[in-house]
């Protein structure tokens, strides 16, 4: 069976990936082999002393390994301590605490040792410490009485336990005291005051130590302080508490966490900062702690030692400390040794190296006995840190162990030298399927153990040759590795181990999947607050691969709450919060590998309003207003609008004042006498405006005389003997003073008159009587109040009431200029007629009479208005040859002057509209009678009429065309000579002496002979007419089917052809009306007149409903030949399509009902 593995793609997954296969190129455990320590205790090993005490070794060989203990150095017989047993086929010990023994007892330095017949391996020497939580000792704390601003340490002091404890300070209720750049905890535990103030007064100061190891807290006794004011409190600068001095010096250990500390005192509270001489802070190792106070840099190394100088500062000065920092370094790996497989006869080496501060000390034991006293081997040679080994033999197997040691610890490892013969063996098991994703490495493994060390080598396929070249990499473990696995790298691949013993193969399968892609990423939005939110996450992947999708907001979970809807494609956030502002996460997984998209939510919203408005630097006439911008919410502030409230006149309303960028916070504002002022300030983005800001405190500014004067000052007359002064008051604001009132003053222009005044009260108008019609005033309008009066105003000119004029315009001129348009023209009327502000001339014109008819009609008056000084205009519109008269006034202000003489005018002829009617009566076999009415507007005199008229064959095509002129006193005519049964198409106008009027249009048709009727009636009577017929009536049947049939699908299809090939000669000229049978279409456009449609005896047709199409006249369903023979009925003129009797279908009637239509 295939067992399938995947290979991750990430560059991390593949180093662990890699470091699981070299691990596993041990031993087989079925070949003889020296022992190994698989697991043991730590080398400070601290132990509950409630509990067993298990100390751990483990380990493998074969034979399998027997153990034993060293404990401080000597045997440790454990067959002799009851309390002590090992585990079966293990070495470890359990030392039964909780059935009497005391951990006590069991404290010291234990080492381990693994043993069969091929080595032994020893264990790191394990101490054994059990923990402890000791109480504190009983003290009397005196309570710290402290002058205010003064600095205070107040001591922890904890037993020293094992490990040693965690400490912080809380109150008697169990709350951590509060901390800040004023008061903090130091590294030993001490509670730091930099100065003390009043608030600090309480009873419960509690210091507890937690022990873990224990699960246990002990607690000091409550520490009292009281603070004392004194008057004034004096500063001070700052001054360390610790550490103490100028100078100090700490050592600590290569890979350990450097912990550095300043506490000073001082008033104001000092500030910390931290430098390092004659270099740089090392960068993403530095941190800062306990408000700057302490400095941490993690996982130290030699380079960090040096001086690091903490500097305290505040506004009375600064204090300095330099710590001296040696990092030394415990014993620490260059190059430990590893297990050594040789074949016999073959040569290998140890190498065990190390560094340290101070420079570690090598030593090496053979079966865990110093190599200088252990058996000799004359296959082994020492030379310092390394072991050459040279023609071993079966009995050089063994364990060695290197000791690296100095003054801070020590390293130990153990290594065998394992003499074997032994022919390849593959590990990997067979069959083995790999899966990787496309332009991703392929690790395919091959485990292998032999002794002499096999040689492998890799084939592809069946009969493939051996892999060589850069696209693949060979690990010395036997991995092969594609660096990038394309979808031709997958198949079949071959791994063989040879050396001089054997050979051996292994197959492995490679799959290569089609990479997973996010196609459509999320994209960045910015979302207004309670809006909705949608990102997207649409993805490719390889169809054997299952995918699944993850959101994460922040790099973590998404919120439990159900305004997030995950889709199989998107994410959807219902009303949006601030709280859901931050980065969305898509993550794809599969087996084999991981994608993901990100994209920021912003949601925005209008400002909050601003707060905290303070008015500063009052002036009488400015005054300075700051605040503070509220939260933008993620849209910047473009502006502030400031509006003002004037409580003494407008309480409540407020006003515009100003308004100034997003990035001023304060501005001066010009400011009015006499206003209880109050500003509020308004904030703007581009999603909107914030809510107003609380209003702020009330400013009075003082009175002062008004500064402006009142706009809109204008002079009418409302009579002709008055003046009406009217203006725009000032606004409350605006009066700058109690007492607002106004002075109007006026004299009439260009007389030498003095100004004439009055003072009124807040008002808006004044009349002034008994002034001359329409003549111009200087008028000016000043404000006043009880503090003086406005600059001086200007004057604006304005005008006594208007009259009506008193004459009218002269010299009235007409001139025609067609039958439709007339020019007139006149004389402007002085203006000191006019009486008033001219506003224009109109022009009063009617029609008289028709010159044509001479009958009088309801005089109708049009009127045209031409706007300002102008002398003529044009009168459009004006009928042909008609008498006209008109007049002319003059208008202003007050309304119209008199008129002047009427002025009287003709137009010319024109041509005339469409006669009234046209009736086509009496069808003859030859001849039509036509009757007419005479235009409606003839628009002059009528010289004659003119008849057009054309034959229309059966294809609605027209014969030539015959022209008669007709007598204008004619009014109808009869037609003579004309062919029988045979439709003609007319066309009627009239005419003057200017030219032709409008057609009008008709079509009528000629009666059949009456002999040629009286034979088709005989020979209908006869049977085998009326057998024929009926053979013709079922063949048109079935062609109608037919057609019916095809014309759904939309052809269109003649029939006239067929029914001439089976009628009979006798009456094949018979067509509808004119014995013609139509043509099927799909269109309607072109059908033929219906069955029935006969000569009209007495048609009257409009103009607007002629046509030249036959199609569209109703049928004469009851017409019928009486004794004369003239056809009764009459053309009801153009109708709309509906069904008749029997006779409206589209289809050709056949023969009989053709026949049947004269009876």
């Amino acid at each position: 069976m295939m067992k399938k593995i995947s290979i991750p793609t990430s560059k991390t997954s593949l180093v662990l990936f890699l470091c699981q296969i070299i691990s596993a190129l041990d031993v087989p455990l079925d070949l003889s082999q020296p022992p190994t320590i698989t697991q043991q205790s730590p080398k400070d090993y601290i132990v509950d002393p409630r509990e067993n005490i298990v100390i751990q070794c483990e380990a493998k060989g074969k034979p399998p390994p027997s153990f034993s203990w060293t404990r401080n150095g000597t045997h440790f017989d454990i067959d002799k301590d009851a309390q002590v047993t090992m585990k079966p086929n293990s070495g470890t010990l359990v030392i039964n605490i909780m059935n009497g023994g005391k951990a006590e007892a069991y404290e010291g330095v234990y080492q381990c040792t693994a043993r069969n017949e091929r080595g032994a391996a020893v264990s790191n020497n394990i101490v054994i410490r059990p923990s402890r939580s000791p109480l504190w000792t009983k003290e009397k704390l005196e309570p710290n009485h402290v002058r205010e601003g003064d600095s205070l340490v107040l001591h922890c002091r904890p037993p020293v336990g094992l490990p040693p404890p965690i400490i912080f300070w809380m109150d008697n209720a169990f709350q951590r005291l509060p901390q800040s750049e004023r008061v903090s905890q130091g590294l030993n535990g001490d509670l730091y005051f930099s100065n003390v103030q009043p608030e600090d007064t309480r009873e419960d100061y509690i210091c507890y130590a937690r022990f873990n190891h224990t699960q246990t807290i002990q607690q000091k006794q409550p520490i009292s302080v009281k603070v004392f004011s004194t008057k004034p409190v004096t500063e001070r600068q700052p001054v360390l508490l610790t550490p103490t001095g100028s100078t100090s010096t700490k050592v600590e250990l290569r890979g350990n966490v450097l912990l550095l500390e300043c506490i000073a005192a001082g008033l104001p509270t000092p500030v910390i900062r931290w430098i390092k001489e004659g270099g740089e802070l090392p960068a993403n190792r530095t941190f800062f702690e306990n408000f700057k106070k302490t400095l941490k840099i993690i996982d130290v190394s030699e380079a960090d030692s040096g001086n690091y100088k903490c500097i305290a500062r505040n506004t009375l000065g600064s204090v300095h400390h330099v710590i001296s920092v040696t990092v030394k370094a415990a014993p620490y790996w260059i190059t430990a040794p590893r297990n050594l497989v040789l074949s016999p006869g073959e040569d290998g080496t140890l190498i065990c190296r190390a560094n340290g501060n101070p420079k570690p000390r090598i030593s090496w034991l053979a079966n865990g006995v110093p190599i200088a006293i252990a058996p000799e081997d004359p296959s082994r040679k020492v030379d310092g840190d390394t072991i050459i080994f040279s023609h071993v033999q079966e009995r050089s197997s063994a364990v060695y162990q290197c000791n690296a040691s100095n003054e801070y610890g020590y390293l130990l490892a153990n290594a065998f030298v394992n003499v074997l013969a032994e022919p390849p063996r593959i590990l990997t098991p067979a069959n083995k399927l790999y899966q990787v994703i496309a332009d991703s490495p392929a690790l395919l493994d091959c485990a292998y153990f032999g002794s002499p060390k096999p040689e492998i080598e890799w084939f592809k396929g069946v009969k493939g040759s051996i892999l060589r070249g850069n696209e693949y990499v060979f690990h010395d473990n036997g991995t092969l590795e594609i660096p990038v696995a394309q979808k031709s790298s997958a198949g079949t691949y071959t791994c063989v181990a040879r050396n001089e013993l054997g050979k051996i193969q292994n197959e492995v399968q490679l799959e290569i999947k089609d990479p997973t892609m996010i196609i459509k990423q999320p994209e960045y939005k910015v979302i207004q607050r309670y809006g909705q939110a949608s990102f997207e996450c649409i993805i490719k992947h390889d169809s054997t691969l299952l995918p699944t999708v993850t959101w994460l907001k922040d790099n973590d979970e998404l919120p439990d709450d159900e305004r997030f809807l995950v889709g199989k494609d998107n994410l959807t956030i219902m009303n949006v919060t601030d709280k859901d502002d931050g980065t969305y996460t898509c993550i794809v997984n599969t087996t084999l590998d991981s994608v993901s998209a990100s994209a920021v939510l912003t949601v925005v919203a209008r400002p909050n309003p601003p707060f905290d408005l303070e008015l500063t630097g009052q002036l009488e006439r400015s005054i300075e207003l700051s605040w503070i911008p509220g939260d933008e919410n993620n849209s910047p502030i473009t502006n502030f609008v400031i509006e003002y409230e004037d409580a003494l006149h407008e309480p409540g309303v407020w006003h515009y004042q100003t308004e100034v960028p997003g990035t001023q916070t304060t501005v001066q504002l010009k400011l009015s006498p006499y206003v209880n002022y109050s500003f509020r300030v308004i904030a703007v983005n581009k999603i909107g405006r914030s809510q107003p800001s609380e209003p702020s405190e009330q400013y009075l500014t003082k009175s002062a005389s008004p500064d402006e004067n009142p706009a809109n000052v204008q002079g009418i007359g409302s009579e002709p003997d008055n003046l009406v002064i009217t203006w725009e008051p000032l606004k409350g604001f605006q009066s700058n003073g109690p007492g607002l009132q106004y002075k109007v003053s006026w004299r009439q222009k260009d007389v030498d008159d003095e100004w004439t005044s009055v003072i009124v009260a807040n008002v808006s108008k004044y009349i002034v009587s008994g002034t001359p019609t329409f003549v111009p005033y200087e008028i000016k309008v000043q404000a006043l109040n009880d503090l003086g009066y406005a600059p001086e105003p200007s004057e604006v000119i304005g005008h006594s009431g208007e009259d009506l004029p008193m004459v009218a315009p002269g010299n009235v001129q007409v001139h025609v200029i067609n039958s439709t348009l007339a020019k007139v023209h006149w004389d402007p009327v002085p203006l000191k007629s006019i009486r008033g502000h001219l506003q224009g001339y109109k022009v009063y014109y009617w029609k008289v009479q028709s010159l044509s008819r001479r009958s009088r009609r309801h005089v109708e008056k049009k009127i045209l208005t031409f706007r300002g000084n102008k002398t003529f205009g044009m009168l459009p519109g004006l009928e042909p040859y008609s008498s006209y008269k008109l007049n002319v006034r003059v208008v202003n202000g007050k309304g119209e002057g008199p008129a002047s003489p009427d002025k009287v005018f003709n137009t010319p002829e024109g041509v005339p509209s469409s006669p009234s009617f046209l009736k086509i009566t009496n069808p003859t076999l030859d001849s039509l009678t036509l009757e007419w009415g005479s235009p409606t507007h003839p628009n002059g005199v009528l010289t004659s009429y003119t008849l057009k008229f054309q034959p229309i064959n059966n294809t609605h095509e027209l014969g030539p065309l015959v022209e008669i002129r007709i007598p204008a006193n004619e009014s109808s005519l009869i037609l003579k000579n004309l062919n029988y049964s045979t439709r003609y198409k007319f066309y009627f106008n009239a005419q003057t002496s200017v030219g032709s009027g409008n057609q009008i249009t008709e079509e009528a048709v000629t009666i059949m002979d009456e002999a040629m009727a009286s034979r088709q009636v005989d020979i209908a009577t006869q049977g085998w007419f009326i057998g024929l017929m009926c053979a013709v009536a079922l063949l048109i049947l079935i062609l109608l089917i037919v057609c019916f049939i095809r014309r759904n699908k939309g052809g269109k299809y003649p029939v006239k052809e067929k029914e001439d090939a089976h009628a009979d000669p006798e009456i094949q000229p018979m067509k509808e009306d004119d014995g013609t049978f139509g043509e099927y279409s799909d269109a309607e456009d072109h059908k033929p007149l219906k069955k029935g449609s006969r000569t009209p005896s007495d048609r009257t047709v409009k103009k607007e409903d002629s046509d030249d199409s036959l199609v569209d006249y109703g049928e004469g369903v009851n017409g019928q030949f009486n004794e004369d023979g003239s056809f009764i009925g009459q053309y009801s003129g153009k109708k709309e399509k509906e069904p008749a009797e029997g006779n409206e279908s589209s289809e050709a009637p056949s023969p009989v009902n053709a026949m049947n239509s004269f009876v």
